[in-house]
């Protein structure tokens, strides 16, 4: 397997790259956030919520517009340059904010070159090989981009133990987005065949003449995201249960170890058992950590356990869910099947977010994870039942 990793287009690796360094900067910062929220800004569990929801949701819409305009101008590159530069460059701004309709605004910047760089960036690493080596490009981007994920919070934590100020740790993370600008630079786009020339909609963002399996994968996409609230709940519901604050940065990056460690493996194994049956037995995994999250009382042995089997589910979902998206979808409608999954995925975080910390602060913690729980177990039946166990492993 290392020869054919080795052999991979400069495209591939390029892009891991930039998502390793990108990816640092960004995990450095999220930790953070819950603490920077309600320490300097004074705010708690809803607008946290209200805040990663509308943010998301707002990336997500802009996938959907990005991933149909890669597929009618077969162009990528310049969007994932001003997604990546926007992004990087908004969050140094954090560090100036008085209160929190500021920091979502900034969020909401952040979201925005997101949404605006990742299905082209999708679309251009499923064109670059072959639809056998999908598990494999994809569980290695993955895995570049949690390793920038245990970089940043080990980052955080160093300057955090060295009493540097919230404020100056948001200020440092303009030096890799000016690393990400120089490295997307240099990405060179596969040849994909001209852009379409017959009549079309100006803007063709149809789903009915998608393959219906795509569309069943969709719903049940739909139904997990539901459950699948920002993974800033964690981290604050670790906070409550005692772990102290220069931990945090090293809790989520123990997470984020546990995921680059294993995407690639698990997500080259989809190349030749499936797809599908990776992604349920992912969101199993993630249903019994919430439940495991909603119940425990204490930090230890016991929530460590927890977070390291939330990282196991991330390696076996993250770069599964893309590659089944190109297996699913025509080649010539592409970046417009990724546009429609990461808005699925994307949207549906809104009401996530929001019922998720209106449960946590008004029910209880139980309340809130159990929720979540019990749409990723249901999801996980429909995956294996509805779209087929069977399917989804290369086309």
């Amino acid at each position: 397997m290392f020869k054919t990793i080795v052999a991979l287009p400069r495209t591939v690796w390029l892009i891991g790259l930039i998502s390793l360094v990108n990816d640092g900067a960004s995990e450095m910062l999220y930790p953070l956030i819950p603490l920077y929220l309600s320490s300097v800004l004074m705010a708690g569990p809803r607008a946290l919520g209200i805040i990663e929801g509308i943010a998301e949701a707002t990336a997500s819409l802009l996938k959907l517009f990005s991933g149909v305009v890669v597929d009618r101008t077969r162009r990528g590159k310049p969007w994932i340059v001003f997604g990546y530069g926007l992004a990087g460059l908004g969050r140094p701004l954090i560090a100036f904010v008085g209160s929190w309709p500021w920091l979502l605004a900034i969020r909401f910047a952040d979201r925005v070159g997101k949404g605006l760089r990742t299905s082209p960036r999708d679309a251009l690493l499923a064109a670059s090989v072959d639809a056998g080596q999908r598990g494999l490009v994809f569980g290695l981007h993955r895995a570049m981009d949690n390793t920038g994920a245990v970089i940043g919070p080990l980052l955080a934590a160093l300057l955090l133990a060295a009493e540097v100020p919230l404020k100056d740790v948001f200020l440092w993370s303009v030096i890799p987005a000016l690393v990400c600008l120089a490295l997307a630079g240099w990405i060179r786009e596969p040849d994909t065949g001209p852009a379409p020339q017959e009549p079309s909609p100006a803007f063709d963002w149809r789903l009915g003449d998608m393959p219906q399996e795509f569309k069943r994968y969709l719903a049940v996409v739909a139904l997990f995201t539901l459950g699948n609230s920002s993974n800033m709940f964690l981290l604050l519901r670790a906070s409550e249960l005692g772990v102290p604050q220069a931990q945090i940065p090293l809790l989520w990056a123990a997470v984020s170890a546990v995921a680059a460690l294993f995407s690639m493996p698990l997500s080259a194994l989809s190349d030749r058992l499936g797809r599908v049956r990776l992604l349920v037995g992912g969101y199993i995994v993630y249903g019994l950590v919430y439940i495991g999250l909603g119940v425990t009382t204490h930090g230890g042995v016991t929530l460590l356990a927890l977070f390291v089997f939330y990282g196991l589910f991330l390696a076996a979902t993250e770069g599964v869910e893309k590659a089944l998206v190109a297996d699913l979808a025509p080649a010539t409608r592409r970046g417009t099947a990724y546009g429609w999954f990461n808005l699925t995925s994307g949207a549906f975080l809104l009401p996530a977010s929001v019922l998720f910390g209106w449960l946590y602060q008004v029910a209880s913690p139980l309340a809130a994870f159990l929720f979540s729980a019990g749409c990723a177990l249901l999801a996980a039946v429909l995956l294996g039942h509805w779209v087929g166990v069977g399917r989804g492993c290369t086309n």
